[in-house]
């Protein structure tokens, strides 16, 4: 179950075609959909976290909680919908594209993908581009 939760006035457009999405992404990726719970929210909120949980004194666009055991996808995906807009700012795209690069940026790390080094890295933006052309099609 995908379930969309919001802590500022925003709201995502067609949360039943990005959850369905989400889901076929986690089926691809060979694990299970338990419970993800997206929550979109200010830089205030997230940052509050940041600090609190992770002692990390800075802005970001995601904060994900994951609670996967084994193939079993769980988590907390946090969302700061200012540094989604900001970030499409600076990398020149549509604040869309950017939105759903996050959205799926959470569940692949959920799969395993990580990012810390420039081949993990890279490795992830070309599955969040699959994914986005993926998307693109159901929309």
């Amino acid at each position: 179950m995908i379930n969309f939760n919001y802590e500022t006035d925003f709201k995502v457009d067609a949360e039943e075609v990005i959850g369905s999405w989400v889901s076929q992404v986690i089926d691809n990726e060979g694990y299970k959909l338990e419970e993800i719970n997206y929550v979109f929210c200010d830089d205030a909120y997230l940052h509050k976290l940041n600090v609190e949980f992770l002692n990390h004194d800075t802005l970001t666009d995601i904060i994900s909680f994951d609670y996967t055991v084994g193939k079993l996808i769980q988590g907390d995906i946090f969302i700061s919908v200012e540094r989604v807009a900001d970030n499409a700012l600076d990398f020149s795209t549509v604040f869309k594209d950017e939105l759903n690069r996050v959205i799926i940026h959470g569940v692949l790390h959920y799969c395993g993908y990580k990012d810390k080094t420039d081949a993990e890295a890279k490795e992830m933006r070309l599955k969040e581009n699959y994914y986005l052309s993926v998307l693109s099609d159901m929309l």
